[in-house]
């Protein structure tokens, strides 16, 4: 999935470019379960919304919406809904990658346990005997699959890998240095940290991503880092790029 514009104009800042002309993004981080700041953060962004005219504006989430947090059922119904409200592009990230892959069969509880789906499974109402580490993964699969709404399925099966907007991709964990976007595995789109992380030279664009949580929003020559651990920090960060470029907007 990319919403693609061409021509990318510089920002005041002349660090990093502005948004195509006559538009807004805003780009939202890791959620996790936390709904109470999912609803804050659209407060914030309808309450700028206001404030840009007539500039288009795009909503862009990169993903891992589940797991962690308390609420991940209610996150996903809530991101359907607001997509009924707003221009939204959807990015998937490696946990959304678990669940899906556990619905198609694989069995792959044990490695999602630490990093955690209970959570995410009690907010389906799935009962908590179902929940010990004993339990077979088939019975608790059938549980989740007869929880489950087919919207949420379906709103999952649809989300993309990248978006790339002028001199932005936006990205779940980020993309590997030299091979060309085309070529990028979707593992390393969703789940790669070291090799982009450490990289100082130049990725083709600006690459905001998440997946790798830091205190505040990292602002590096090549990449924005948005992802501030929104489940265990309280802060869900929303990057807005305008005509002078990146700022944090919540």
């Amino acid at each position: 999935m990319t919403y693609r514009q061409h021509g990318a104009k510089h920002g005041r800042s002349g660090r990093y470019p502005a948004a195509p002309e006559g538009r807004t993004i805003y780009v939202v981080g890791d959620i996790h379960g936390r709904l109470d700041l999912l609803k804050s953060i659209h407060g914030s962004i309808d309450d700028d919304r206001r404030n840009v005219g007539n500039s288009q504006t795009v909503e862009i989430y990169l993903g891992d919406y589940i797991d962690r947090g308390p609420q991940s059922a209610e996150v996903l119904s809530a991101l359907i809904a607001r997509a009924n409200d707003a221009y939204t592009v959807f990015l998937r990230g490696n946990h959304e990658q678990l669940l899906l892959d556990f619905l198609e069969g694989q069995d792959s509880l044990l490695q999602w346990r630490p990093i955690g789906v209970v959570p995410t499974l009690l907010s389906y109402g799935l009962p908590a005997d179902l929940l010990a580490g004993d339990v077979p993964d088939d019975r608790v699969r059938s549980a989740l699959a007869q929880r489950i709404p087919r919207e949420h399925i379906d709103f999952l099966v649809d989300t993309g890998s990248y978006c790339a907007v002028e001199s932005y991709l936006m990205v779940h964990a980020g993309i590997r240095p030299g091979v060309s976007l085309e070529n990028q595995s979707i593992d390393d789109l969703s789940q790669i940290r070291n090799e982009f992380l450490e990289y100082e030279g130049d990725l083709g664009y600006i690459v905001v991503h998440g997946h790798t949580p830091v205190m505040e929003p990292d602002f590096r020559p090549n990449r924005i880092n948005i992802d501030t651990g929104a489940f265990a920090t309280n802060r869900l960060t929303c990057l807005r790029i305008g005509e002078d470029g990146p700022s944090v907007l919540a």
